[in-house]
């Protein structure tokens, strides 16, 4: 168990009070709790804005990450240790996850990076996710969706996380 899993996480309330602290406007629609990308379609066709997947990486020497992109980027988890300059990557155990980020599968969350502020776990954004005025991402559970501007986006991860890696997917898939 890690240090973080032993304190007190930031939860929803805590999560906007930070929003509000850094004048970052934002609006959650609260919704049956959903786990993947396919479920949440029928809730993201009411919601504008840039809809979103995130995976919790880790490599072979145990360096975490955290990708978040649009739902319909492709992420080529195969090539992508080479772009990042890590060891090969797969998904990071939900154990790992709660110590680190302090949430679950499903629930997995740009947000999260609020649990970590020694930025242990490495950010990297999907350029094409920024290139939409809102984007969406569940509120540190799978059970509501909250919409942010992506400039606010950078705002808060930078306040709260660190300066994350921003990455065009388009050309890691278009090339090799």
């Amino acid at each position: 168990m890690t240090e973080t899993s032993s304190k007190t996480l930031p939860e929803r309330a805590a999560l906007f009070a930070k929003f509000d602290a850094l004048d970052i406007a934002h609006k959650t629609h609260e919704h049956p709790p959903v786990f993947t990308v396919e479920e949440s379609a029928n809730i993201k066709a009411g919601l504008p804005g840039g809809h979103t997947k995130n995976l919790f990486l880790k490599d072979k020497s145990g360096a975490l990450f955290l990708v978040c992109a649009l739902a319909d980027t492709q992420i080529p988890v195969n090539k992508l240790h080479k772009v990042l300059g890590c060891k090969r990557l797969s998904f990071g155990k939900p154990d790992l996850l709660l110590d680190y980020l302090g949430v679950t599968p499903g629930s997995v969350t740009v947000f999260s990076v609020i649990n970590d502020p020694d930025a242990k776990v490495r950010l990297v954004l999907d350029k094409a996710l920024l290139a939409h005025d809102i984007v969406n991402f569940h509120p540190l559970k799978n059970d509501a969706t909250t919409a942010i501007s992506s400039n606010d986006l950078l705002k808060f991860v930078k306040a709260v996380h660190s300066v994350p890696l921003i990455l065009d997917f388009d050309t890691l898939t278009d090339n090799e």
